[in-house]
């Protein structure tokens, strides 16, 4: 006697937005997950090995920079998962697809501010990139998330950007 199947396929995703642009939006958005983790354990770790004179200062906004990319870093892959695609989740993964490299070292404390203005605009330019592929498929939620993310980039980087000013 054979057993009797009760489970349904799990239904085609079904949102307005064909499968391969989906699929092109989960690629940017996958390049700006790796972009975004690279950015976030920079972050930490400069604000782990800062020092110098301006070691309270950088220390507490490299904190408030690191916990507000660690939240980024949900919304984007639970919005590569909304769209139906696994998001990158590996070291290996977020190598091979950002485009910010890691610091080697443990660079002065403004240096570490120049390698995070670098980062910051880097993951800004991923982020923009998207937006080709979002727009041709009207979606608007993707639209609203990489809109909100450019803000922080920029306004972080200009702010990273205002200590190097003499």
């Amino acid at each position: 006697m054979k057993a009797k199947k009760n489970a349904k396929a799990t239904p085609a995703i079904d949102i307005g937005i064909s499968t391969g642009d989906r699929a092109k939006i989960a690629d940017g958005l996958a390049k700006l997950l790796a972009d975004s983790y690279t950015l976030y354990l920079m972050t930490h770790n400069f604000h782990w090995n800062v020092t110098g004179p301006m070691f309270n200062t950088l220390h507490v906004m490299f904190m408030g920079q690191y916990t507000e990319q660690w939240t980024a870093l949900d919304l984007i892959a639970e919005r590569i998962r909304a769209l139906g695609f696994p998001a990158p989740g590996t070291y290996r993964e977020f190598a091979k697809l950002a485009s910010i490299k890691e610091v080697d070292g443990n660079p002065k404390a403004m240096d570490m501010v120049r390698h995070l203005v670098a980062a910051q605009e880097a993951t800004a330019r991923t982020a923009r990139a998207v937006f080709p592929a979002v727009g041709k498929a009207n979606d608007q939620p993707t639209m609203d998330l990489l809109t909100q993310r450019l803000d922080v980039h920029e306004k972080t980087a200009w702010m990273l950007r205002s200590l190097l000013e003499e």
